[in-house]
């Protein structure tokens, strides 16, 4: 399979369109800001080459980073069969944590079997402001789990995600990352060099448009 970096987890992504740039046709996120860039990383459970090169990846971080961990838990939803495939590459026990719990039967958050400080590392496909895998780390935590940390698939290396997770003392390892992403969507030709500090200045501050060549 070769080398895993961030960037050929990147250009894989981008061959996918698990990830797109469009600097002059931004798309519009839920919250109503304007993006560059959209990730849908759901796209790589369709395409076998690059599941595979993720997967192996996140096996990788997980061996690395959190050698002691006993059971991963993937966040609902899409991240879900990414830990369902590394649990099983790596033979380890897996569940995975609901956005709220049931309001039938047992009333379960998190599925499957976790016992008392068990150590725990979070599958996460992408992590943009940190509130809602916070929240899945928060639910373990109450449960009695012991989060080593969280494995993603991307990172849009935004402050705010970062001063959050440091705050909660959750520490966050990805398969690649924003500037990763950038520079390869230019080596690739997705977009132009010069689109890349544009493209910086919005994973700087997503609040001001100005990236966008007006004032918002």
């Amino acid at each position: 399979m070769g080398i895993i970096n961030e960037f050929t987890i990147a250009k894989a992504l981008l061959s996918i369109q698990a990830v797109m740039f469009r600097p002059d046709e931004p798309f519009t996120w839920a919250s109503g800001i304007h993006s560059p860039i959209y990730c849908d990383n759901r796209l790589t459970l369709t395409a076998p080459d690059v599941r595979d090169l993720v997967e192996a990846g996140l096996v990788q971080l997980i061996k690395e980073h959190y050698p002691d961990v006993e059971i991963l838990m993937g966040t609902s939803t899409a991240g879900i069969p990414h830990a369902a495939i590394v649990g099983h590459l790596m033979h380890l026990p897996m569940g995975y944590v609901r956005s709220g719990a049931k309001d039938h039967g047992r009333q379960n958050q998190i599925e499957g079997e976790l016992k008392p400080g068990q150590k725990v590392v979070v599958v996460e496909d992408l992590i943009s402001t940190g509130g809602s895998v916070l929240e899945v780390v928060e639910a373990l935590r109450n449960a009695g789990a012991d989060v080593l940390g969280i494995a993603s698939i991307f990172t849009y290396n935004m402050k705010k995600a970062t001063d959050r997770l440091a705050a909660a003392e959750v520490r966050n390892v990805s398969l690649t990352n924003f500037d990763a992403m950038a520079q390869a969507a230019a080596e690739e030709h997705y977009i132009q060099e010069s689109d890349i500090q544009r493209l910086i200045a919005f994973r700087n501050n997503p609040q001001d448009e100005s990236w966008m060549g007006r004032q918002a």
